[in-house]
């Protein structure tokens, strides 16, 4: 074997790196919704308030069945610097706050003890889907015969427009709650009171902001109609105070008020949901 040979074989070969291979940036677009828009919530009701402003200047919309903005404008100033505006304001928030506060709390209340007791759903649950099926505002006359006109059934009414989607979706959110969660509870025999605290509650919370977003919604809406059954003050005792004089722009202003407060409350809660809720990973954050 010749020397060269033996060179050949001593020598290891040196296998030289291939050249890398760049990836090519495909732009491909994420999939979901992205991020979100910065004030996104005011976009849609800027575009109503162009449209209508647009059908307006441009004659298409009847100034008798729909004043343009700026008369309801002029007509809102009005009625704030008479203060009529403000004292109606104030007596229907009153309103809508307390039938929310007590139908919150009637709402979470039954859903933690029909969502976590077997027996307590077998004797809530029933009831609640029947008056589910029942609208509140059905209820009225009833209620009237009960509790009179005044601020009571106002109340009451509110209250039971609010309660049932705060337990509908709370009672949800306890029962899709991992049951290895409930085991892993049992293991460290954490106590009745630390598995409400550290596994329920946790658990039930998306379920219980999506019941509230229909809940504030639903306060409302109840307040709209109770509020024009032999009220004295509130926005809509001034809405049908303006029907009976034919004052389209008044009712428009109360219309406008209503609007602006669900859409305001249900931003509340959302920007509370996408604060509390910060952890899940969602297209929705």
């Amino acid at each position: 074997m010749s020397s060269t040979a033996v060179d050949r074989q001593a020598v290891p070969a040196v296998h030289t790196p291939a050249p890398a291979v760049r990836r090519r940036r495909t732009g491909r677009k994420r999939l979901g919704p992205g991020r979100a828009l910065p004030y996104g919530w005011a976009i849609g009701p800027l575009l109503l308030l162009a449209l209508w402003a647009a059908g307006s200047g441009l004659g298409l919309i009847d100034a008798r069945s729909l004043p343009a903005p700026w008369t309801i404008a002029g007509t809102t100033g009005d009625l704030i610097a008479d203060g009529r505006l403000q004292s109606h304001l104030t007596t229907s928030a009153r309103r809508a706050l307390l039938g929310l506060f007590f139908g919150v709390v009637a709402g979470l209340a039954l859903a933690l003890v029909s969502g976590l007791s077997r027996l307590g759903e077998a004797v809530i649950d029933g009831p609640v889907q029947i008056k589910r099926a029942i609208p509140s505002l059905a209820l009225i006359p009833l209620l009237i015969l009960w509790f009179g006109i005044g601020e009571t059934m106002k109340v009451i009414t509110i209250a039971l427009g609010v309660f049932v989607p705060v337990y509908i979706h709370t009672h949800n959110g306890l029962r899709t709650i991992d049951n290895r969660y409930a085991e892993l509870a049992e293991t460290v025999r954490l106590s009745r009171l630390g598995f409400v605290r550290h596994v329920v509650l946790p658990g039930a919370l998306p379920g219980f902001l999506l019941g509230m977003r229909f809940a504030v919604t639903a306060a409302w809406l109840a307040l709209v109609v109770v509020e024009q059954v032999n009220a004295t003050s509130g926005i809509g005792y001034m809405m049908e105070l303006a029907r009976t004089y034919g004052q389209t722009d008044i009712i428009i202003v109360g219309l406008v008020v209503y609007g602006l407060l669900g859409l305001v409350s249900d931003t509340l809660v959302r920007l509370v949901e996408r604060r509390a809720l910060s952890w899940r990973r969602t297209l929705a954050g």
